[in-house]
């Protein structure tokens, strides 16, 4: 993948080369930041991925996501932050911004933002192939849709973000977990309002291998969770989803079994995390 950044901190952009170089992820195709910036080079750049200060001296990171989608460019934006206000990030959002990375930066979340972001991309154009060889038979069958996918909706995205700092996209579980809260959101039901079973139930198939993937999916997401509390406390994705989306409790069970000092880590509660995770997305 062919990254470009957008950040005026040497030592930001040089942990970012780092980091991308490290765990193979690609390549660093440009990079701008010091001096007024001129989206037409970003373009020209053909980056995949774009990293982007919020914080910049002529123009906020918001801006210049604003106006690359204006000009055309589809690369996903990644956004490097310290934002907390739902306001900010809906402005964000609304920009263009497809992810978060919290500031200070770290390993892990770098590592698991950006391999999700590649997945997601190597995801889409996998499909994107698939459409353009059954094109024909795909117009004639498929009415053109009218109106916005739901996973356009700026709550799905923001769930989405969650999962994608989490380190969670890459389980199948994460697909699952979308299609339940697109289901709620389009019933205008919380999860409390019925089981889990029942949802996968009416949204699959196979409604107990579905179950299954949902829970290691958060599984996952806790351990990852876990991890970035042991290597920084106060990291702001575990100190913003660790009470939140998580019993803290349960996640200090899991800290505790990844540093062994128990036998099992924390349980983990379907329904809780689902409720809390459409709940934490409110506006």
């Amino acid at each position: 993948m062919r990254f470009f950044i957008v950040e005026d901190d040497p030592s930001v952009v040089s942990n970012l080369e780092d980091i991308i170089s490290t765990n193979n992820l690609g390549t660093v195709c440009g990079e701008a930041g010091d001096a007024l910036i001129d989206v037409r080079e970003i373009i020209a750049a053909h980056p995949d991925i774009l990293l982007v200060d919020f914080l910049m001296p002529d123009k906020d990171g918001i801006q210049v996501v604003r106006e690359l989608r204006e000009a055309g460019c589809n690369a996903k934006c990644v956004m490097l932050s310290q934002l907390s206000t739902k306001a900010l990030i809906a402005k964000a959002y609304d920009a263009g911004v497809d992810f978060f990375i919290s500031k200070p930066i770290n390993v892990i979340e770098v590592r698991a933002v950006l391999s999700n972001v590649i997945n997601q991309l190597n995801n889409e154009r996998t499909l994107a192939g698939i459409r353009s060889m059954f094109g024909e038979a795909s117009a004639t069958a498929v009415p053109a849709p009218t109106a916005a996918k739901p996973q356009d909706t700026p709550t799905l995205r923001k769930i989405q973000n969650i999962l994608n700092q989490l380190g969670m996209s890459g389980e199948k579980g994460a697909e699952d977990i979308m299609g339940i809260c697109r289901y709620l959101l389009d019933q205008n039901l919380p999860a409390s309002r019925t089981s889990i079973t029942t949802l996968c139930e009416r949204l699959s198939d196979t409604p107990k291998n579905m179950e299954q993937r949902i829970r290691r999916a958060i599984a996952v997401g806790m351990a990852n969770l876990a991890h970035l509390g042991i290597e920084d406390f106060m990291n702001e994705t575990f100190t913003r989803y660790s009470g939140t989306l998580f019993p803290f409790e349960e996640i200090r069970a899991e800290m505790d079994f990844i540093r062994g000092k128990r036998d099992r880590g924390g349980k983990v509660t379907l329904k809780k995390f689902i409720d809390s995770l459409l709940v934490f997305t409110e506006d």
